[in-house]
């Protein structure tokens, strides 16, 4: 076995995520209990690395960690770092540009790999071209580590675990709302990673055509209605339109890994106790369709994203158009995302809730599988300060987090989605005592 120098390196922590991911990561270095003893960060620029740790660190306890050099065009850089790391953090996006590399180091080396990417395509290929080799080789690859996609995906098994047999749910809808006492600016990152999916739209189509099609779990009651693009949700008083977001995506190849492996994914090296709690956990899981929708409190509001989504699907379609969306994100957003980013006051000030309404039947066992209208309404919540900036970093180093520590409860190797991997850990615990809350806020008949 290789001997690993850092247990984490974070990769890209110059970036505006990136220093905000290594003020989270500092919190734990070397703190009591914490498994994270050595730490190290890696880039391009020697200096914007250690002025974003100065950035990041106590003014009162400058901590000494090493800057790697890094690039991801140079992959000889990447096997080094891969090599002297247990798990790499990479926030280098847009992934579809720059992540493979990064993957392909990480799974040569036997190291494990977390992202923040939110982008389809890339998490599906490095599915494709890398998990028969990462199960090989013991390297563990995990996207979707940041608010895309674990508050969706651990919101969805929390709700779904409300549902005691014989009940069982038939489609949960998420309705995030992004809430702020100040104007907040978007991520430039997240705003370039959805032109570059918007024109890439047919090489996802053509890779899913290319690999074979996976049998979907059975779930009780009629498939749900496609229904209007806007729809009213009056129980929490929001207006809901459609996200076409990974979230979704995600959620649905977790459902399908449980559905291949009923009892969830075997631990490289597991306690009976931890094999027992694994097929505890997913015992109570319980799929059903899901879906997104961004919320809104006015009818009105949900107009200017109709807007934003229809000029940015227009424009990426053709490279003109790309660039101009790229040169001037904010005429093109209205204002919602810059290529500065937000200040320190703007991150502080916002927050994030995600609802998910769950609709289903009080007894699955009963209704007609196919006919039946859903009498049971269970409704729960996930809420946390910023999703980029503040959420994002919390999620990726609690995630580091488990992997160092429970290491041996976790699959060998492979490429897999975070709720599959890290559903049965403590990582929801985690995450309730590092600011983000998850709540059951009714149970009843589903009225109407």
């Amino acid at each position: 076995m290789k001997t690993s120098i850092c247990d984490i390196v974070i990769l890209g922590a110059s970036g505006f995520t990136g220093k905000y991911v290594i003020r989270e990561a500092l919190k734990f270095l070397n703190s009591p209990n914490s498994p994270l003893k050595t730490l190290a960060i890696a880039g391009r620029s020697p200096s914007k690395l250690s002025q974003a740790l100065a950035w990041a660190a106590s003014p009162n306890q400058p901590p000494t960690i090493p800057i790697l050099s890094a690039d991801v065009t140079d992959v000889a850089s990447l096997r080094r770092i891969a090599s002297q790391a247990r798990i790499i953090l990479d926030c280098v996006g847009p992934f579809r540009l720059y992540g493979e590399p990064v993957v392909a180091a990480c799974v040569e080396a036997g190291c494990d790999y977390l992202d923040i990417s939110g982008e389809p395509e890339f998490m599906e290929k490095m599915e494709a071209l890398y998990h028969d080799k990462a199960a090989e080789k013991g390297s563990l690859v995990v996207s979707a580590c940041g608010f895309d996609s674990v508050p969706a995906e651990l919101g969805f098994l929390f709700n779904s675990k409300q549902w005691v047999s014989p009940a069982a749910p038939n489609r949960v809808e998420a309705y995030l709302t992004l809430e702020s006492s100040k104007r907040i600016v978007g991520n430039f990152g997240t705003y370039e990673s959805a032109v570059l999916g918007l024109a890439n739209v047919d090489n996802l189509r053509a890779l899913r055509r290319s690999r074979p099609r996976k049998p979907r779990p059975p779930i009780p009651g009629p498939l749900p209605s496609k229904g209007s693009i806007i729809q009213h949700e009056k129980k929490l008083g929001l207006w809901g339109l459609k996200l076409p977001s990974a979230d979704s995506i995600i959620v649905r190849r977790t459902l399908t890994t449980l559905h291949e492996n009923p009892h969830g994914l075997q631990g490289v090296n597991e306690s009976s106790e931890q094999i027992k709690n694994r097929e505890a956990f997913w015992s109570t899981v319980k799929p059903a369709h899901f879906g997104m929708k961004l919320g809104t409190k006015s009818y009105l509001g949900v107009f200017p994203f109709i807007f934003f989504g229809i000029v940015m699907g227009l424009f990426a379609k053709f490279s003109l158009g790309r660039k101009l969306l790229l040169a001037y994100p904010s005429v093109f957003s209205l204002g919602a995302c810059k290529k500065e980013g937000p200040s320190e006051e703007q991150v502080a000030s916002a927050s994030f809730k995600m609802w998910f309404v769950g609709h289903g039947f009080s007894n699955s066992n009963v209704f007609p599988q196919q006919s039946a209208k859903p009498d049971m309404e269970i409704v729960t919540r996930v809420m946390g300060p910023e999703i980029g900036y503040l959420t994002t970093p919390i999620i990726l180093v609690q995630c580091a987090l488990v992997v160092l520590s429970q290491r041996d409860a976790l699959p060998k190797g492979g490429v897999y989605t975070p709720g599959i991997v890290f559903g049965p850990t403590d990582l929801q615990k985690r995450l309730q005592e590092n600011g983000i809350s998850f709540d059951t806020i009714s149970k009843g008949p589903l009225l109407g």
